[in-house]
């Protein structure tokens, strides 16, 4: 690790970040165009930042119908994605003041509302940097936290020093497809050569989340989330 990755990463301590890693995006550039345009395209890596999930909210998601609940779930998302943003914010203005350019993408967003897809994939920026694989329910799984996390990425031309690929631990399990409600989740692992659309049905998904919405005041579910193997472990 090179002073300036020592540099950057520092930026983020105390402010509740518990995943940094670096991704070369070469390899990805036309995926990356494709969802993005060529603004996004044009850098050539990517920082991402990660911060676990509380898991004494997460346990409870089992209660599925409890408003109370799936309140509180809620709060943690947005209160979790609040602070990546400024986090994300913060990152880029150290890299620019040490003579780079970064472009920060929050963790939530919506780019297009027919395909459901934001700017960048924060999965796939954060497993190209090593931080954790793309499971069966189509979200980084990480070794320490499973898919409880939630991320944000900093795009950026400066020289920091990239991670490399993890492999895929899923193996057989299939938790994450037969618990989803919605049956968005096709079961098949992720491959970089075969769209989204071949693994999660996401039209399938929001419409599940605008009935919860509609019923219950809150559509967020985070079942996929809750039955990882990998994340209960770590408990």
């Amino acid at each position: 690790m090179t002073s300036l990755d020592l540099t950057v990463q520092e930026s983020t301590r105390g402010l509740g970040i518990d995943l940094f890693g670096v991704a070369d995006l070469a390899s990805a550039r036309t995926f990356v165009r494709a969802q993005g345009g060529e603004h996004v395209a044009r850098f050539p890596r990517a920082v991402s930042i990660g911060t676990r999930l509380l898991d004494a909210v997460v346990d409870e998601l089992h209660q599925h119908d409890n408003r109370s609940v799936i309140y509180a779930y809620r709060g943690l998302y947005n209160s979790v994605n609040a602070n990546l943003e400024r986090t994300g914010l913060l990152v880029a203005k150290k890299i620019q003041d040490l003579g780079f350019k970064a472009y920060p993408i929050p963790p939530a967003q919506t780019l297009d509302q027919t395909r459901l897809e934001g700017i960048i994939s924060h999965k796939l920026t954060a497993n190209l940097a090593g931080l954790g694989w793309i499971g069966k329910n189509c979200l980084l799984i990480t070794p320490e936290f499973g898919p409880r996390v939630r991320l944000a990425t900093i795009l950026t031309d400066a020289p920091l020093t990239s991670g490399a690929t993890m492999q895929n631990r899923c193996g057989e399990c299939r938790q994450c497809v037969d618990i989803c409600p919605a049956k968005a989740f096709t079961g098949i692992p992720w491959s970089p050569s075969e769209t989204r659309d071949m693994r999660f049905k996401a039209r399938l998904c929001k419409e599940y989340t605008d009935r919860r919405a509609e019923l219950l005041g809150e559509g967020i579910c985070g079942l996929c989330v809750y039955i990882c193997p990998h994340g209960r472990r770590t408990r």
